[in-house]
């Protein structure tokens, strides 16, 4: 597996994964549509809540894009691909997995 800690790099993602998912479900409520009642907020504060829906819409979907990662990541440690260059197969040295675990290419390809 190229020196690469299997375990190690599996347990990360699990980890990171469930960090991720907890993230989503407490953010929950924050995505909820904002009511347009005007007796009940006035104009500001209703732009200030669709501005921070939005936002909590844009900070889910980069969270799901980084689970899609994980997921692939993962994947790819069960079918024995992990730590290797997609592009020339080489492996992917640990020290750049250790700074993104989905990494799919080496330095050399990604550049």
């Amino acid at each position: 597996m190229g020196g690469v800690d299997v375990d190690l790099f599996r347990n990360l993602l699990e980890a990171r994964r469930a960090e991720l998912l907890a993230l989503s479900n407490a953010a929950k409520d924050a995505r909820k549509p904002v009511e347009l009642d005007q007796q009940s907020i006035g104009r500001l504060s209703r732009q200030d809540a669709l501005q921070q829906q939005a936002m909590a819409k844009a900070q889910d979907a980069r969270r799901a894009g980084e689970l899609r990662r994980i997921d692939a990541a993962l994947k790819r440690i069960e079918e024995g691909d992990y730590g290797y260059c997609a592009e020339c197969g080489e492996p992917i040295p640990e020290k750049r997995l250790k700074i993104d675990l989905t990494a799919t290419r080496c330095a050399g390809c990604a550049a």
